[in-house]
């Protein structure tokens, strides 16, 4: 249970909301850790008039699952006789809990952890994992960079459609004089032909009086 508790408040406090320990550690923690935010998201949920001393009923079962924190040793340890330090983690990361995570996890039922392998560690080949919490800080911003890229990316769609629209309009009056040019090329040589008949023609009436002088002689 002590190895829970400390697993729990690292989980929480962390700054990156994950932590890496073992696999069978992992899975022990992810029920243990899903208890205490469930707690305060009922109490993120709760309204009426008695939602007060409810929340603060809340708070203690959830500080339960934590090292208490706030009490502190008066009794002198150790040789040099130095004062047993404050467990202040715990009372951080009830603070947390409450304040911040009670509120993300407000709608949202169940499966406020995610677990990865990372495969076996060198030496004792123990199988390591991450347990993180959902939607932390660096979700939230791969989706925001995500949607700049996205919002970016339309954007430059939107710009390049009207560029192309009009290098498509100034390239039809050019493409228009071309195909007046080859049809009129092609017309050219189909008219040859025609003159050629009309020459043949001439040459023929040029030759029957040539012809008929001939017999006459």
């Amino acid at each position: 249970m002590s190895m829970l508790r400390n697993l729990a408040v690292s989980l929480i406090n962390s700054r990156e909301e994950r932590i890496v320990t073992t696999l069978p550690k992992a899975k022990e923690l992810r029920p243990f850790v899903e208890k205490a935010i469930t707690l305060s998201r009922k109490a993120s949920n709760l309204e009426g008039d008695n939602s007060g001393p409810r929340a603060l009923h809340l708070r203690r079962q959830a500080a339960g699952f934590f090292h208490a924190g706030n009490m502190q040793a008066s009794a002198l340890t150790g040789k040099r006789g130095q004062l047993r330090l404050p467990r202040t983690a715990g009372v951080a990361a009830l603070k947390r809990l409450f304040d911040e995570l009670g509120e993300r996890y407000k709608d949202r039922p169940g499966g406020y952890t995610r677990i990865f392998k990372l495969g076996r560690r060198a030496g004792d080949n123990a199988e390591l994992a991450i347990i993180e919490l959902v939607d932390n800080q660096g979700e939230r911003d791969a989706l925001e960079a995500a949607k700049k890229r996205k919002s970016a990316g339309s954007k430059k769609k939107k710009g390049a459609e009207p560029k192309a629209a009009s290098s498509r309009e100034s390239a039809t009056p050019k493409e228009a004089a071309d195909t007046t040019k080859k049809a009129s090329a092609k017309a050219e040589p189909e008219s040859a032909p025609e003159d050629v008949a009309t020459d043949t023609t001439t040459e023929a009436v040029a030759s029957e009086p040539d012809a008929e002088s001939a017999k006459e002689s």
